[in-house]
């Protein structure tokens, strides 16, 4: 059985228009996590991930750098119990 998890995390920084919410769902997707990433209204991208531990912790690893264009000031991860609410990563454009 898989050890599942879910990650709420919130990242700060240079991360708006450097195109952070396409290459987190890219990543997403590699990874095999579902959730979403949206970019929130105080300049901060709050990405959701669930799915085996193990690959929601490098998606939660590779936030912390980001695209390359991206300068990352701050990541705080929230770790809660999977709750099973999606079945693909997309990107939410609303704020």
């Amino acid at each position: 059985m898989e050890n599942k998890a879910r990650a709420h995390i919130f990242v700060s920084g240079r991360v708006q228009g450097v195109r952070f919410r396409e290459s987190t769902c890219k990543k997403a997707q590699k990874l095999g996590v579902f959730g979403w990433v949206k970019n929130l209204a105080d300049g901060r991208v709050e990405i959701v991930s669930e799915g085996d531990k193990e690959n929601v912790q490098k998606l939660a690893n590779w936030a912390k750098n980001g695209p390359i264009f991206a300068k990352v000031n701050n990541i705080e991860v929230f770790w809660e119990e999977d709750r099973g609410e999606s079945s693909s990563f997309e990107i939410k454009y609303e704020i």
